[in-house]
């Protein structure tokens, strides 16, 4: 029956067995909402919630408390200085990065501190070029780093100007 049908309609048989299913539920449930289903309309409830805002306002009754004189809100805090307090680094002592001078470094012989003094080369970057320096036997042309994981264009266009190949 259902391979006659899916050569007429032009789906596979898997297709029209889903189909007679989704119609079939569908017809279901609307059998069951019309007929089974209560129509009764729950009325809308409304809250008063006055009793419980006048816990958090001033009243007749508040006002003639005293209040604290010393409260949060009150004093002149330093925000960024009350974040930085839970930070232990000096930042005042903090060290920038010594950018070396142009065509400084011939990336045949450096090491891997020399490397790090590079804008953008950590540990990691700067002990990847060193194993495809010895992988390769030595750099032949400044654009071999590009080759090395991590260095990108704009990683070597930013480095290229402290580098050299010594011949």
């Amino acid at each position: 029956m259902f391979n006659k049908i899916s050569k007429k309609i032009g789906f596979t048989e898997t297709e029209v067995k889903v189909i007679i299913f989704l119609i079939s539920a569908l017809i279901i449930g609307f059998g069951y909402k019309t007929f089974f289903k209560k129509t009764d309309i729950q009325p809308y409830k409304t809250f008063d919630y006055s009793e419980e805002d006048s816990l958090f306002t001033l009243t007749e009754k508040t006002e003639n408390i005293p209040q604290k004189k010393d409260t949060l809100s009150d004093k002149n805090v330093d925000y960024k200085q009350e974040v930085l307090d839970f930070n232990k680094t000096n930042f005042q002592r903090s060290e920038k990065k010594v950018l070396p001078t142009e065509k400084s470094i011939d990336i045949n012989k450096a090491d891997l501190k020399i490397f790090t003094t590079l804008p953008g080369i950590g540990e990691k970057t700067a002990q990847k070029i060193l194993n495809f320096r010895t992988e390769n036997n030595g750099f032949k042309k400044l654009e071999d780093l590009l080759k090395v994981k991590g260095i990108g264009q704009v990683k070597f266009k930013n480095i290229k100007k402290y580098l050299f190949i010594e011949k």
